[in-house]
């Protein structure tokens, strides 16, 4: 009889294995699903995943894999410091929209004047506090009325999708836009334009800012107490009020720093590749940053590489749709076998197979 046993530590080699199994599972899957659809499996994945990193037009490609990979790299690496923490932020998409919100706020509320490093700091002020402010609601709440931070963070999300429509036809509408919803373009407007750093590589400040934090995160989480206290207080909450970590501080700084990192991606995000504030503004990044979280382990370099796979995946899937006639529900339900194999796969992390008789208690 095959049966789980309960391994008496967690396997680390299964941890780092885990993920790229699931991502063979993912690419196994996602070709049987292709060709239920009457497509070239092997075709679909090499559109994917092959073509826009070496393939004709990749050229192209590849600097639209880099900005869609920023924002998902940044929100990660904030939510990992909670997860880790056992503090569970899952309305970084909200966050993300309040930054956008409060960043193109600045830029536009002082248009056309247009001195791009005295406003652009400015607005990513503006957009880190957002997001921060933001997620300082279901901080508190849980705080001083232990309220469940997941319920109260995710009903938030909606709430900031409703502001950022009415700001798109009301107080942020282009006033030369012919009554049409959105803001002025932030493209055009030097001040405040996410340009590249490295002309034609897609290396924006956003991306520089993505991994400037992985930087950061991965040394506080090595080598600084607070990382240290974030671990602590994730394996074993009693042990770390024993030595001092306090809870509700660790609380509030957690949620605070994923918040403020969520709204500094919708600031990049709408001061370069989106543009300007509309109404179909989210992109979901904030709960995309989820699996790319739990896919890096949590860990800051794996949370790099799985931004990257991530981003090639929505780029690749895009090509994919173009190229082949692949409907768009299917790059959707391809990205998100991803996340069911790795919750499969994650179990042998703590669990073996073995084969033998359940024992009698």
């Amino acid at each position: 009889m095959l049966r789980l046993e309960k391994r008496p530590q967690p396997s680390k080699n299964w941890s780092y294995g885990a993920p790229l199994l699931a991502v063979v599972l993912t690419i196994i899957l996602g070709m049987g699903l292709f060709a239920i659809l009457g497509k070239d499996p092997v075709i679909a994945i090499k559109t994917i995943f092959w073509d826009p990193v070496f393939g004709q037009f990749a050229h192209f490609y590849r600097p639209e894999v880099v900005k869609k990979a920023a924002p998902l790299v940044l929100i990660a690496v904030g939510l990992s410091f909670g997860f880790r923490a056992g503090i569970w932020n899952i309305g970084a998409e909200g966050q993300y929209i309040i930054g956008a919100i409060c960043g193109a706020g600045v830029a536009l509320a002082v248009y056309p004047y247009d001195t791009r490093w005295v406003l652009f700091p400015l607005m990513i002020v503006a957009g880190a506090l957002g997001g921060f402010l933001w997620a300082m609601i279901p901080a508190l709440l849980r705080v001083f009325f232990k309220t469940n931070e997941i319920l109260v963070s995710l009903m938030l999300v909606y709430v900031a999708e409703v502001l950022i429509k009415a700001f798109s036809i009301g107080l942020l509408r282009n006033p030369e836009g012919y009554g049409m919803p959105g803001s002025r373009n932030l493209r055009q407007y030097p001040a405040a334009a996410n340009l590249d750093l490295i002309s034609g590589t897609g290396f924006h400040w956003g991306a520089l800012t993505a991994v400037f934090a992985v930087v950061v995160a991965y040394v506080m989480f090595t080598r600084h107490q607070f990382g240290f206290n974030v671990r602590l207080a994730g394996q074993s909450p009693r042990a770390a009020g024993f030595s001092g970590v306090k809870a509700n501080k660790l609380i509030i700084v957690c949620l605070g720093l994923s918040g403020a990192m969520a709204g500094l991606a919708g600031l990049f995000e709408v001061a370069g590749p989106s543009g300007q504030i509309l109404g179909s503004f989210p992109s979901y990044y904030g709960f995309t940053a989820i699996i790319v979280a739990f896919l890096g382990r949590l860990n800051p370099i794996g949370i790099l590489l799985a931004g990257l796979l991530m981003a090639l995946t929505y780029i690749g899937g895009q090509a994919a749709e173009a190229q082949l006639n692949l409907p768009s529900a299917a790059i959707l339900t391809f990205q998100g076998m991803l996340l069911f194999c790795l919750l499969a796969v994650d179990v042998l992390t703590n669990y073996r197979f073995k084969i033998g008789k359940a024992e009698v208690r």
